[in-house]
């Protein structure tokens, strides 16, 4: 589950809320790729090793230190640095613990013969929540919509936990407390519930990474939303995507002229929908997955480039006996709010065969 996550730059720890902690990485106020590199390094290492709080504590002192990050909440002082090592920790171990034991919940065979879940409050919190006290024993079946929000762990610090049962007790708790759903009016948040925490962590479906790699580089600057695409392109998920594809998924990041000159005044990530992606197969299966790392480059570093009112053809030649270069193709939508990658595909080796081809696509536009 940790594995599979994508480091993305935040500078607050509010910028990802819910799910999208289930295919990214974040620690609030780093934004540096190398300095989450080796924070996501070092929380790995905890969870393979079995490492203590303190054997991070050491890591995250010298990473900190190494990489020379400054702002951050807790720097300045012993207790405030031990609390934010504390709080990366805890957070990313309990939160995969709790991924891996939902995996094993949600079992087809063990939902056969244990479709009820017990909501367990650990007894070794030194400052229990009340409401998390209170739910100890409450007895509901695995789809009912408590543990969409309630599935714990439910806040900083959190041990609580699920066990699955064959049917509830006789005394069992088997209603949630009146009010469970009602949102605070003046928080906004679930009784009980600390914000960003009202969530089953691993539950997430598998092409929530796409999109919140799309929604984070759009806000980003251009080099670090690249960045962010670039790694995306290379985690498992994508890979999944590209050999079952469903909706879709953010390719590369369009030049702002570039993207104004066809009509999107504020769409700058070029998306890739899973009908283009079926097609592009279809059409053109000598294109791998890893291939499709290369289409930023064919966008930066274009030997030609050609645009009609609504489309910008990218060409990119190379003197490859392989290849021979790549042709991209982004279209903006009537509304100018999305850019759709709409072809994807290699030029042909031989010389006359990729001039005659270049001298065609240069005609449906302007350069």
């Amino acid at each position: 589950f940790f594995r599979k996550k994508i480091n993305l730059p935040t500078e607050h720890w509010n910028d990802l809320l819910h799910e999208a902690h289930d295919r990214a990485f974040v620690v609030a106020g780093a934004t540096k790729a190398d300095l989450l590199a080796d924070l996501n390094a070092t929380v790995s290492q905890a969870i393979d090793k079995g490492a203590g709080l303190e054997a991070f504590r050491k890591d995250f002192h010298r990473i900190v230190t190494e990489r020379g990050w400054h702002g951050w909440t807790g720097e300045g002082t012993k207790a405030g640095e031990a609390w934010r090592a504390r709080v990366i920790w805890e957070t990313n171990l309990l939160t995969s613990y709790a991924a891996g034991r939902h995996a094993q919940l949600s079992d087809p065979e063990l939902l056969a013969r244990r479709p009820y879940w017990r909501y367990v409050h650990s007894d070794g919190v030194l400052h229990p929540r009340p409401l998390h006290v209170s739910w100890n024993g409450l007895v509901l079946r695995h789809d009912h919509p408590f543990w969409q929000t309630h599935y714990p762990p439910n806040g900083w610090g959190c041990h609580c936990r699920i066990t699955a049962v064959e049917s509830p007790g006789t005394d069992s708790q088997t209603e949630p407390p009146t009010g469970w759903n009602i949102l605070n009016e003046k928080t906004g948040q679930i009784p009980g519930i600390d914000k960003g925490w009202a969530y089953a962590p691993g539950s997430s479906v598998s092409d929530t990474l796409g999109r919140i790699v799309g929604e984070k580089a759009a806000r980003l600057p251009e080099e670090l939303a690249k960045g962010v695409l670039s790694d995306g392109l290379q985690t498992q998920a994508f890979s999944d995507w590209f050999a079952a594809p469903k909706g879709a998924w953010p390719l590369a990041r369009i030049p702002a002229e570039d993207a104004q000159a066809i009509g999107a005044e504020k769409a700058r990530i070029g998306n890739l929908s899973n009908e283009t992606l079926v097609k592009q197969k279809r059409e053109h299966p000598e294109i791998k997955a890893t291939e499709y790392l290369e289409a930023q480059s064919v966008i930066d570093h274009h030997t030609n480039k050609a645009h009609d009112h609504a489309s910008m053809i990218y060409v990119r030649e190379e003197e490859n006996r392989k290849r021979g270069g790549y042709v991209l193709v982004v279209k903006a939508t009537r509304s100018g709010e999305t850019l759709w990658i709409t072809s994807y595909r290699r030029l042909p080796r031989n010389e006359a065969e990729r001039d005659s081809e270049i001298r065609r696509l240069l005609k449906k536009g302007k350069p």
